[in-house]
């Protein structure tokens, strides 16, 4: 079968992520699926653009947003570029396809204030949760690690005497990331604590009956502490990962060193937080130009 082929392209040579191959399978199942139902069309590689064109058509009256389509269509792409790379198509029906428009949406990064305020609250309580939840949003926020990497992170991927943690990150790249003292300090009573609870779990983030965190309960852990302290409308792991590249850039940091300590492929992927850094640059910029005007 010609998806189950493309699917173990990406799993074998591409290296995506059980999730990411299962996003895949979910979109070219269901744009299988119309093409069979509203064309009787039970070969995909005689699909034409005008058959995507009206199954996106169908995607838009089902009120799916402009960035879901988007998503499913590149799915499309990459599978017809598969297609033509293995010779199974002459030419991809979506080549010259160009994307629907999306507002951009800007992530409002969470304050020093707000993030401090949370690890204050958390730390008026000694119990094993507590414990491990200041550390998860220390984690979070002075490492940039995406929460997938954070809940696989191992105790033999931490080395305390170099102060550092090996992250494994997308398509199996692996990162090393620092540990600041602040946090070194709550990791070592952490790992204290799993000693004396007898916990013998390969993970270094866990519930407290030894199993395995999971992303839900990370997102919820996250949500349900900055709700307490913070009125901004998203409150997710991934705004501590935000949050971190911005404020990095707000005091300075060089783009490509952000970029390494994100685990991002490309400077682009990296840019997208450079638009928070813009309030500081331009207050840089008003106090030392010597036309501005140093009252601005």
């Amino acid at each position: 079968m010609l998806i189950n082929s493309f699917l173990e392209y990406l799993s074998l040579e591409k290296q995506y992520s059980k999730h990411t191959i299962t996003a895949y399978k979910t979109d070219l199942i269901a744009f299988k699926d119309f093409c069979e139902t509203e064309y009787d069309a039970q070969d995909l590689t005689e699909i034409n653009y005008a058959q995507v064109r009206s199954w996106m058509v169908c995607l838009v009256n089902s009120n799916i947003s402009n960035n879901s389509i988007n998503r499913k269509v590149s799915s499309l792409k990459s599978f017809y570029k598969f297609l033509q790379k293995t010779a199974q198509i002459e030419s991809n029906p979506l080549a010259k396809h160009r994307a629907l428009k999306v507002a951009k949406r800007v992530q409002v990064p969470f304050t020093a204030k707000e993030i401090n305020s949370v690890i204050k609250n958390i730390d008026q309580q000694k119990d094993f949760d507590s414990i491990r939840n200041k550390l998860l949003v220390e984690l979070l926020y002075s490492t940039g690690i995406r929460r997938a990497e954070l809940i696989h992170i191992k105790n033999s991927d931490v080395d305390l005497s170099d102060r550092t943690i090996k992250v494994l990150g997308k398509r199996n790249k692996e990162r090393l990331v620092p540990i600041l003292t602040s946090v070194l300090e709550t990791l070592t009573a952490y790992l204290n604590l799993k000693i004396e609870k007898k916990i013998t779990s390969e993970f270094l983030l866990i519930t407290s009956k030894g199993n395995k965190l999971y992303e839900t309960l990370v997102y919820r852990i996250i949500n349900s502490y900055f709700s307490q302290v913070s009125s901004k409308v998203k409150k997710s792991p991934h705004i501590l990962r935000h949050s971190f590249a911005t404020h990095l850039l707000n005091e300075g940091a060089d783009l490509n060193s952000v970029k390494e300590l994100l685990g991002h492929s490309s400077l682009a992927s990296t840019q997208v937080y450079t638009h928070n850094s813009l309030d500081a640059i331009k207050k840089v910029y008003n106090q030392a130009h010597p036309r501005s005007n140093k009252k601005e």
